[in-house]
């Protein structure tokens, strides 16, 4: 006989990202359509082939404790930050410590301090590495770090799956509260990694926008003009609360993750997969019993590459139809590969709580390939009963959540 599911509820919200240091900040520059995006002036970008990015609006390091921040990597400070504010946000659920869990991904973990203490290394030798560095480079760090800050005996874990990485997590998380193995989990992505070297690499790929005289129009999903997405960073995590027990204590609920579809495409290391996408999208349909009608509004992957955004747009149209409403949120805040998915499940969740969705920026020219119904220009105001958010990542990785409203 099948299980019945409990409920999950998203009970609060934290982020820190290229448009503002919470969600607040952030939210707003989202229905305003404005761009994080901007060139790098610093002696160490002077030489790359791109200089621009979507840096962070707020140092989490000015939010912390100078004794705290200096022990911890970019990555790991974001996802404190971002973990106090959120569960804060939720009024600081009163849930045992062992039925307390954390799940945050990320891309590439502490990669920032790790090429900080190798050149440390190249430059003065052993003694002038960090003994900070190995928990600083951890993957694992940030969900350690958050766990110990929280009391969260439930569990740390950290899926690393490439872009993918912060909706797995909440995938994870899901699973977790509805196979009893915990009541609340606080679920996410960071990522901080606008370093020279990744930015040198994944110019090398021909993967990055070279509009550097125009960096605030550089990243445009969907459009016809597009060559590349932008880099960025931030973090965006979410706390998932069984929905009775949310109830009961009279918590403000967000929105509900009803499914969730993982797939993987086994196919090429970096190429979009229209097959692996859609067996996810359908994964999560039917895991949330929502029917591809009732989905109101997408939150595209959408990175503002040539190749990837035109088989997303046809797996949307293909899965859910042409009656939702698409944005792309990238085209504000660059790719912040990792914790992305996880702010596509954030800005999923306040659409369908606030009945708005943020426009695409720099959409001028859409491409002719592309049916959707994107928002441009103004955020869409709109009652909608499902949302669905997408995440992709380089391995073949192709996560999507179903979200329900309340």
């Amino acid at each position: 006989m099948a299980r019945e599911l409990v409920d999950v509820a998203i009970t609060g919200l934290g982020a820190s990202t290229p448009l503002g240091g919470d969600v607040a900040s952030t939210w707003a520059a989202m229905l305003e359509g404005r761009s994080g995006v901007a060139v790098i002036e610093d002696e160490w970008a002077r030489d790359l082939p791109v200089r621009i990015a979507a840096r962070l609006a707020v140092d989490p390091a000015e939010m912390l404790p100078r004794v705290e921040a200096r022990k911890l990597d970019r990555c790991q400070q974001l996802a404190l930050v971002t973990a106090r504010e959120a569960w804060a946000d939720a009024a600081r659920p009163q849930v045992a410590p062992e039925r307390l869990a954390v799940v945050i991904g990320t891309g590439t973990g502490g990669v920032g301090s790790l090429l900080a203490q190798d050149d440390a290394l190249e430059q003065h030798g052993a003694r002038k590495v960090s003994p900070y560095v190995v928990t600083q480079m951890m993957a694992n760090g940030p969900a350690a770090w958050v766990s110990m800050d929280l009391g969260a005996r439930g569990g740390a874990r950290t899926p690393v799956s490439a872009c993918s990485s912060g909706a797995e997590a909440i995938a994870m998380g899901l699973d977790l509260i509805r196979l009893g193995r915990a009541d609340v989990v606080v679920a996410g992505g960071t990522e901080a990694c606008v370093t020279a070297a990744v930015m040198a690499g994944f110019a090398q790929m021909t993967a990055l926008s070279k509009r550097e005289d125009a960096p605030e129009e550089a990243s445009r999903p969907f459009d016809a003009d597009r060559d590349g997405f932008v880099l960025g960073e931030g973090a965006a995590l979410v706390v998932l609360e069984r929905a009775d027990l949310a109830q009961a204590r009279g918590a403000r609920i967000y929105a509900r993750v009803a499914g969730a579809g993982i797939t993987s495409s086994a196919v090429h290391i970096t190429a979009s997969d229209a097959d692996g996408q859609q067996r996810a999208i359908r994964l999560a349909l039917a895991d949330a019993e929502v029917d591809p009608l009732d989905v109101g509004l997408v939150h595209a992957h959408a990175t503002s590459t040539p190749a990837g955004d035109i088989v997303e747009a046809d797996v949307i149209a293909e899965t859910i139809g042409l009656h939702a409403v698409v944005t792309a949120t990238k085209s504000m805040t660059g790719h912040l590969l990792g914790a992305s998915g996880a702010l596509g499940v954030l800005v999923t969740a306040l659409a369908l709580h606030e009945g708005r969705i943020p426009p695409v920026r720099n959409l001028r020219n859409v491409d002719p390939g592309v049916k959707l119904d994107l928002v441009s220009g103004l955020p869409r105001r709109g009652q909608w009963r499902a949302g669905l958010a997408n995440s992709y990542g380089f391995g073949g990785h192709n996560v999507s959540l179903v979200l329900t409203g309340v």
